[in-house]
C-alpha cells in the first residue's frame, strides 16, 4: 500500500499576520504616549500643590512650577498656628477604627448570608441593599437628633457610628464569599472548627483581595469625609482633617501656600495605603474580571 506523500511547505506558504511588526510598534508607542499624557495630567495638580507649599508670598501666583527659594516655613507656620496634628490624629483614629469595623462586621455578615443556609436570608440581603437607595443627606437630620439626645455630638463615637457597618461592604463580601467552594468549608468543619473559626481561618483567607479593596475604599471615604463630620463636630480639637483644612482655608484667606502645605500633608496616608495594598488591588481586579 502506497503511503501518502507528505507535503512540505516553505516560509512563503505560512500565514502572515495582518499587522506587520513596524505597525505594531507604532501603535504600541502611540498607546504608551497616550497613557503617559494621561498620567501627567493626573499627577500635575499634585506636583503643583506640593511645589506651591514650598513657595513664599507672591511667588504662589508665579507660573513656574519649581520654587525659586524653597522654604519649610509654611509647614512650620501651619503646625504652630493651628491644631493640625490633632486634626491628623482625629482623622487617623476615625479612619482606622471605621475600616477595621467594616472589615470585621461586613465580612462576617457577607459570609453568613452567603454560606449559612437559613430561611429569609435572601430577603435580609435585599433589605440591606435597599438602604443604598436612601441618600445620606436624608439621614443627617435623624442622625443629629439621635446623637444629640444620646450626648454623642462632638465625640469620636458620634463621628464614627454611621460608618461602622455599610450595606455596600456586606454586598461586596457576600458576592466574593459565594465563590468559596462549600467542600473547603465542610472540610474545616470536619476538622473541628466552629462557624466563627471557619469564617476567620478559612473564608477570610480566600477573599483577601476583596477585603483589601473594601478596606481601601472605606479608609479613603472616612479620611476624606466632610459632610457629616462638619455637622457633628463643634470644637476645634475634634475636627478631622477635611473639616480643619476647610475652616482653616477660610481663616487663612489668600495664604495659598499654607493651604497647599496642609493639603500636601493630608495626602501622605492615602498614598501609603495605595502603596501597601497595591498587590491586593491588582488581585482584586483580576478576580472580579474572572467572576
Amino acid at each position: 500500500m502506497q503511503e501518502p506523500a507528505i507535503q512540505t511547505g516553505t516560509l512563503e506558504n505560512l500565514p502572515r499576520s495582518s499587522t506587520s511588526p513596524p505597525t505594531r510598534d507604532v501603535r504600541a508607542a502611540a498607546l504608551h504616549l497616550l497613557l503617559l499624557a494621561g498620567a501627567v495630567l493626573m499627577i500635575f495638580p499634585f506636583l503643583w500643590m506640593l511645589a506651591t507649599s514650598f513657595k513664599q508670598g507672591a511667588e504662589v501666583f508665579n507660573i513656574s512650577l519649581i520654587p525659586r527659594q524653597p522654604t519649610w516655613a509654611n509647614y512650620q507656620t501651619l503646625l504652630e498656628s493651628t491644631n493640625y496634628l490633632r486634626w491628623y490624629l482625629n482623622s487617623a483614629i476615625v479612619a482606622i477604627i471605621t475600616t477595621a469595623s467594616e472589615a470585621f462586621f461586613d465580612s462576617m455578615a457577607g459570609y453568613g448570608l452567603a454560606k449559612i443556609k437559613f430561611p429569609g436570608r435572601g430577603l435580609i440581603l435585599i433589605l440591606i441593599l435597599s438602604t443604598l437607595m436612601i441618600p445620606t443627606e436624608m439621614l443627617i437630620i435623624p442622625w443629629y437628633m439621635m446623637f444629640t439626645k444620646a450626648g454623642w455630638v462632638d465625640t469620636y463615637w458620634g463621628i464614627m457610628l454611621p460608618g461602622l457597618v455599610s450595606a455596600f461592604g456586606v454586598f461586596l463580601m457576600n458576592q466574593f464569599m459565594q465563590g468559596i467552594p462549600d467542600d473547603l468549608l465542610d472540610a474545616a468543619r470536619i476538622d473541628g472548627l466552629n462557624e466563627f473559626g471557619v469564617w476567620w481561618h478559612v473564608a477570610l483567607h480566600q477573599v483577601k483581595p476583596a477585603l483589601a479593596a473594601l478596606c481601601i475604599l472605606v479608609f479613603l471615604g472616612n479620611w476624606n469625609a466632610f459632610l457629616w463630620p462638619v455637622i457633628v463636630i463643634e470644637s476645634s480639637a475634634m475636627r478631622t482633617l477635611p473639616v480643619g483644612i476647610a475652616l482653616f482655608s477660610g481663616e487663612a484667606g489668600p495664604e495659598w501656600q499654607l493651604i497647599m502645605a496642609a493639603a500636601s500633608l493630608a495626602v501622605i496616608p492615602v498614598v501609603a495605603v495605595f502603596a501597601f495594598f497595591q498587590k491586593q488591588i491588582v488581585q482584586g481586579i483580576a478576580l472580579t474580571g474572572m467572576k
